[in-house]
């Protein structure tokens, strides 16, 4: 295993997908920091990754050279969706062999909610260049002996995380006479900061009151310096009323979630006003390797105050760290290694409030140029990604409004089939209940758990309606929220979704039943079509971002572990 940290990654939505997804990972180890998770996805902080070491070797290679074996390097692309090619990594070169083993290693994100096609090719570098740096070779001037291309995702989901790809010619060049270019071996390895999960607890001393007539509401917040740009919080204590000598709940921080143990942070310590603007007290800038310290030492450190022009005015106030533990977390990545599978439903609103689907106006109008309406991009785009996390592809799929389809079906392409079938068959009628539909895909997961399988399942329902039972609905998902379940709703067309944001429990309200009974977990997931659609996440993205945490979440409720399959 290689001894990675987790790093910044390249600009864009991707640059900070880690912050909110480890932030929900480890938060799922006890309390909810649902503050901090709002905040975050609120300015599109969305995902969960890990950092994956892959490492490469080849058999059977063609042998390119006159008087001696071929000297192979492996070259590395991202392949974008419009099929753009971008190199992001060189191996080594192997002298003289046909079965080479890098030993140079490519480090990357793993992103569960996107799927990253890469894209390999393999060079036999001249005699002449092996000399020279491997980033300064011109590949047109070397041998090409072969090319594969895969998704990350299907390595990551091998029970031994190694796939054998078959390598060919390029794509566009005719047929050689010699059709045989060997294997490449690609394994993947989970960077062991991916797994650490640091725990603290803070304690401050000789706090100065901001209030006036009574004591300050101190609360703590942990932020992540960046490169570029103000600090991003990362974790974020509870309020403590009227103490000014208050020791906090444990917060639980992850590496990865921070960059590395050396990373600086930034730990403000606010008096919490009800509207919002909360009065800083005092902030000290160390990473967790200084924590820990100042741990071990029995130490505190004292909170400093900006007074402007760059300048810290020193407090009496201290921190202290009271605990620091790290420990091993079992993550996403394994459970999928042990065998865990995501199994894929579907649930499309048939109502008649979407138009006569024979009409360009109807929000189920099937273009017969082939561009896609908002349910089969919402069908499709999820599908991509989560096909990859169930083996047999059978997906089932409902309708409401009607109940034209009959799962399960193959693949996302007879989702599709059905869908349009069904479009020309059915009466659309009414009204938007989700409860049904919900109780039959708790029926699937809780029959799947009593036999002991490995399955997390799935829900997307795809609806352009106000929900007309949301009592009822609420029940369901509460009852659910013990079952290996996880539900995605995306929002189509203009309708009012305010009650779909009651679902869905990211600003810290978990859902009540109508008996008073409390969720014992969030399993809803929200995204409104039309607020993503013109924006840097995709619906895919956005929609996908909580499973990881939600799946974690349940596994952690009901200790189950990763066992290794035999």
């Amino acid at each position: 295993m290689g001894n990675c940290f987790s790093e910044d990654v390249s600009s864009g939505p991707g640059a900070t997908a880690s912050v909110s997804g480890a932030a929900s990972s480890s938060s799922a180890l006890a309390t909810t920091n649902d503050a901090v998770d709002y905040y975050l996805k609120s300015r599109g902080y969305n995902g969960l990754f890990s950092q994956i070491e892959l490492s490469f070797s080849a058999t059977n290679l063609r042998d390119r050279d006159v008087l001696s074996k071929s000297d192979p390097m492996v070259v590395v692309y991202k392949k974008e969706k419009d099929e753009t090619l971008s190199e992001v990594f060189r191996s080594e070169v192997v002298l003289n062999s046909l079965a080479p083993k890098w030993i140079k290693k490519f480090t990357l994100a793993y992103h569960f909610e996107t799927v990253q096609t890469l894209l390999f090719r393999l060079y036999d570098v001249d005699t002449q260049y092996q000399n020279s740096r491997e980033e300064m070779l011109k590949l047109d001037d070397q041998q090409f002996l072969g090319e594969a291309t895969c998704a990350l995702s299907e390595i990551v989901t091998k029970s031994t995380r190694t796939i054998t790809l078959e390598l060919k010619r390029k794509e566009g060049f005719a047929a050689q006479s010699q059709p045989h270019h060997g294997k490449l071996i690609v394994h993947a390895e989970e960077c062991l900061a991916s797994k650490i999960t640091t725990e603290i607890v803070f304690r401050c001393s000789s706090l100065e009151s901001k209030d006036l007539f009574s004591k300050s509401d101190p609360f703590l917040v942990v932020s992540k310096i960046v490169e570029h740009g103000t600090p991003i919080p990362v974790s974020k204590t509870e309020v403590m009323k009227n103490n000014l000598n208050p020791i906090w709940k444990p917060l639980f921080l992850s590496v990865q979630q921070v960059g590395s143990k050396d990373s600086p942070l930034i730990i403000e310590c606010s008096d919490f006003n009800s509207n919002g603007k909360h009065s800083l007290i005092g902030k000290v800038q160390k990473s967790l390797a200084d924590l820990e310290k100042l741990h071990l030492a029995g130490q505190g450190i004292n909170l400093s105050l900006p007074t402007g022009a760059g300048q810290n005015k020193v407090l009496k106030s201290q921190l202290f760290v009271e605990k620091f533990t790290e420990t091993v977390q079992h993550t996403f990545l394994e459970y999928l290694a042990s065998g865990f599978e995501l199994s894929f439903m579907v649930a499309i609103d048939f109502t008649a409030s979407n138009g006569n689907p024979r009409l360009p106006d109807s929000l189920h109008y099937v273009d017969p140029s082939g561009h896609l309406n908002a349910y089969q991009r919402a069908i499709v785009e999820l599908g991509e990604v989560l096909q990859f996390y169930d083996s047999d592809k059978r997906f089932p799929a409902w309708g409401f409004g009607a109940r034209p389809i009959d799962g399960p079906v193959d693949g996302i392409q007879g989702i599709l089939t059905s869908y349009t079938s069904a479009l020309f068959n059915v009466s659309l009628a009414g009204p938007t209940l989700f409860g049904p539909v919900i109780n039959s895909a708790a029926m699937t997961a809780s029959q799947s758990l009593a036999q002991g399988s490995r399955r997390y399942y799935v829900l997307l329902i795809i609806t352009d309606g106000v929900i007309t039972d949301l009592q009822e609905t609420k029940d369901a998902l509460v009852s659910a929220s013990d079952l290996p379940l996880s539900i995605l709703i995306v929002g189509v067309g203009g309708a009012d979704f305010k009650e779909m944001e009651i679902l869905d429990a990211d600003r810290g309200d978990r859902l009540e039943s109508s008996t008073g009974r409390l969720a014992s977990r969030d399993i809803v997931q929200f995204v409104a079509l039309r607020d993503v659609q013109h924006g840097e996440i995709s619906v895919v993205q956005a929609l996908l971002a909580e499973l990881p945490s939600q799946f974690l979440t349940y596994m952690r409720i009901r200790n189950m572990k990763p066992i290794p399959l035999m």
